[in-house]
C-alpha cells in the first residue's frame, strides 16, 4: 500500500509556491500526492487591480484551474489526484462548517500519513481560514496524521536560512526540507501560473506575483504539528 500525502491549497498556486519542492521530493520518494484546492481564485485580479473584465472573474476561475492542472503535471501530480472545493475566493471563513465537512470526508477517504496546508498566521484571510478549518478537522477526527503548515504571505517564510535556524532555536516546531534538487522544476511549475506571474489584462501594471525568486529557497520551511 502506497503512503498518501494531501496538500491543501487555499487558492490555485498556493501548493506550488508554498511546498512545490516538497511535493516533488515526496513524489520521488514514492508517496502518492493529492492536491485539494479550497477556493476558485476568481478575485485575484479584481482585488489587486480592479480588473473585472478581460478576463472576468468567471473566466479567471477557468484560467487558474487550467494553470493548476499544468503546474501539477510538472510537480508529478496526476490530474486525477486534483480536487476542487470551489468555494468563492475570499469567502472561505464564511463556509467554515461546509468546508470542514469536505476536509473530513477527503481525509477519511484517503487516510494520508501527512497533510500540508497554509499557515495559521498568514496575512491572507483565506489562508488563515483554511488553516483553522483543516486543523479543526484533523483534531475532530482524532487522526494521527502529521500536520505541516507552509507560509506564503508571512515574514518567516522569506527570511534567510541563517535567521530561520536561529528562530528554530526558540521555535522548536519549525521543520526544514531540502528541496535544492527540485528548484528548477518548482520554478517551471510556478511559471505555469501565467495569470499570476505575468501581465494578462489591459490596465494591469504589474503581475500579482512580482518576485518568483522569493519562493525558490533551497529549503522549504514548515510549522509542524502532531
Amino acid at each position: 500500500m502506497v503512503d498518501r500525502i494531501i496538500v491543501f491549497a487555499a487558492h490555485p498556486d498556493d501548493e506550488t509556491l508554498g511546498c512545490g519542492g516538497t511535493i516533488l521530493k515526496k513524489a520521488s520518494e514514492g508517496f502518492e500526492i493529492v492536491v485539494v484546492v479550497m477556493t476558485d481564485g476568481r478575485h485575484s485580479l479584481s482585488k489587486n487591480f480592479g480588473i473585472i473584465s478581460h478576463p472576468t472573474p468567471d473566466e479567471l476561475t477557468r484560467i487558474r484551474k487550467k494553470e493548476l492542472i499544468e503546474a501539477a503535471k510538472v510537480l508529478n501530480v496526476p490530474k486525477n489526484n486534483l480536487r476542487f472545493f470551489d468555494f468563492e475566493d475570499g469567502t472561505l471563513a464564511e463556509h467554515r462548517a461546509e468546508a470542514g465537512k469536505k476536509v473530513v470526508e477527503v481525509i477519511d477517504q484517503l487516510k494520508p500519513v501527512e497533510v500540508y496546508f497554509p499557515y495559521e498566521k498568514d496575512s491572507n484571510k483565506d489562508h488563515r481560514a483554511a488553516s483553522r478549518i483543516i486543523s479543526d478537522a484533523v483534531k475532530s477526527m482524532g487522526s494521527s496524521t502529521l500536520q505541516y503548515q507552509y507560509s506564503i504571505a508571512q515574514t518567516f517564510s522569506r527570511i534567510s536560512p541563517f535567521v530561520a535556524r536561529l528562530l528554530n532555536f526558540f521555535l522548536h516546531h519549525l521543520v526544514f526540507i531540502d528541496v535544492s534538487q527540485s528548484l528548477g522544476k518548482k520554478e517551471a511549475a510556478i511559471r505555469k501560473y501565467r495569470s499570476q506571474t505575468t501581465i494578462i489584462a489591459s490596465g494591469q501594471k504589474k503581475p500579482v506575483i512580482t518576485d518568483v525568486n522569493k519562493f525558490l529557497k533551497t529549503k522549504e520551511m514548515f510549522y509542524y504539528r502532531r
